[in-house]
């Protein structure tokens, strides 16, 4: 079988694995969590008698032994059932409808905004002066350690509400996208731009550099066509850190600037105990991880030559 679809098949199999360790953990969370999930089902304020809520539970199997729940729970996402919104009483499908996209759109951006500052601080900064590279590393671990929440009031402050260059909340247009993807991408570039400086520097001492160097190429040429390669890896290992921080970070910011998306579902669901709704968050979660990973492991085939021997993806 060749590398390359044993890779695959080995990564898909894993993932199976992924998405029922985190189904059971979403399940055995919730149920740990305090509070009653009649009280969703009947609404906020609402008196109701012991018959009442013991039909609701038995309506909707909440009266079963946890085991039962748990595998009636399986069986069901198993055939791609997420079940009904317990708060909404809609099909999970349709809550998650809609909310997607501007999720996803506000990561797409905040990841190309993220490798776009972590490279292009790495370059400015790499073979330059001690001032230069302190001067760059000073802001870098300013936004490494600045929370996101901040820089997302902060841009509110000063870019919307004092100087009016950006719009302040909602997701109408690029420029009411621009705020929030910088808040989300500033950390994660910090982060990114230590790590690719590091091996700019490391790959720059290497042997194959001294090799290019002895030709006659220059720094520009050794950089762009040859150290830059061996930086992405690194890079490429931390795609699942960047889909975590992206996926938690989108939390805060779609709340701060008051955007529809996958974030603000997550915090009303998680409030209101709505089960189905939180598990078919948190598999899609799971999801984008797996999918991400494995997408990894096949760049490493793309950007390291080494891997592509019959046998080496493994």
């Amino acid at each position: 079988m060749p590398g390359t679809l044993r890779l695959v098949l080995r990564r898909t199999a894993a993932g199976v694995f992924v998405l029922w360790g985190a189904a059971t953990l979403a399940f055995a969370a919730l149920h740990l969590v305090p509070g009653d999930v009649v009280d969703t089902l009947l609404g906020p304020g609402t008196a109701a008698t012991p018959e009442l809520r013991e039909r609701i539970r038995q309506d909707h199997g909440l009266d079963d032994p946890l085991i039962v729940q748990y595998l009636r729970q399986t069986g069901q996402l198993a055939t791609g059932d997420l079940g009904h919104s317990y708060q909404l009483g809609l099909p999970v499908t349709r809550v998650l409808d809609g909310q997607l996209a501007p999720t996803a759109e506000l990561a797409l951006t905040a990841t190309a905004i993220a490798l776009l500052v972590a490279f292009a601080a790495a370059v400015l900064s790499a073979g330059r002066g001690r001032f230069v590279r302190s001067l760059v590393s000073g802001i870098e671990l300013l936004a490494v350690s600045v929370p996101s929440y901040w820089l997302g009031i902060l841009g509110l402050t000063f870019l919307s509400y004092r100087f009016g260059l950006l719009p302040a909340a909602g997701d109408d247009g690029a420029l009411a996208l621009l705020l929030p993807a910088l808040t989300l991408a500033l950390p994660i570039g910090g982060v990114l731009a230590r790590v690719v400086r590091q091996e700019l520097d490391e790959a720059s001492g290497r042997p194959f550099a001294l090799t290019v160097r002895a030709r006659g190429a220059g720094e520009r040429r050794l950089l762009l066509r040859h150290t830059l390669r061996h930086a992405a890896l690194p890079v490429a290992t931390l795609s699942g850190w960047i889909v975590g921080s992206l996926l938690g970070g989108a939390v805060l910011t779609e709340t701060v600037f008051a955007r529809p998306g996958l974030g603000r579902v997550l915090v009303t669901a998680v409030t209101s105990k709505d089960v189905p709704v939180v598990t078919a968050l948190v598999l899609l979660s799971a999801a984008a991880f797996v999918v991400v990973n494995l997408l990894v492991d096949l760049a490493y085939l793309v950007i390291d030559p080494r891997l592509r021997v019959e046998g080496a993806a493994v």
